[in-house]
């Protein structure tokens, strides 16, 4: 970790879906992996998401907040950990949730780190959203109370990528 701080590094993303899917990293490893990046001082955006075949299945709040409950058994501290909802369902397929489907899921997870993790972390934690965001729909997602900001991917290689750092500034306004 030092390493990272020393050539300026501060935030890691862990949990990404495709390192759970293409290298099979488990919930467990993704766990281990948060506590040494914060006890390194580094802040974390920690992944989160289900399958299309969970969420047809009305697993996604379950298979959300299993991912979740394996970081907190080993990270007391919340404060440098940034929560990203990314159904992996959405990633780059062009299928995007709808805007009520990642406020619900937002919604229990802000509702799961106050009864699990403490009220501190349900209040402080930032809860962004990184399935398929782009300009047609952050606006729509901006405005929902519990989407604090988004991860965003292949639109970020885009012109139209400033609307989306845009989106959640102009929604307070």
């Amino acid at each position: 970790m030092s390493q990272l701080r020393d050539v300026g590094v501060s935030w890691t993303i862990l949990g990404h879906s495709e390192r759970r899917t293409l290298l099979n990293e488990t919930d467990e490893m993704v766990a281990s992996k948060t506590k040494a990046a914060v006890e390194g001082g580094l802040g974390v955006v920690l992944c989160c998401g289900e399958t299309l075949e969970q969420r047809e299945k009305n697993q996604t709040i379950n298979v959300v907040t299993s991912q979740l409950r394996y970081i907190a058994k080993t990270v007391q501290d919340w404060k440098k950990i940034v929560v990203a909802y990314e159904p992996i369902w959405a990633i780059g397929t062009g299928k995007v949730a709808t805007t009520e489907q990642a406020q619900e899921v937002h919604a229990a997870i802000r509702k799961w780190l106050g009864e699990e993790v403490g009220a501190d972390a349900q209040e402080e934690t930032r809860i962004i959203y990184g399935g398929s965001v782009s300009d047609s729909n952050c606006r729509e997602l901006a405005k929902e109370k519990d989407i604090d900001g988004f991860l965003v991917g292949g639109a970020s290689l885009k012109p139209a990528f400033v609307q989306i750092l845009n989106a959640k500034s102009e929604e307070k306004e």
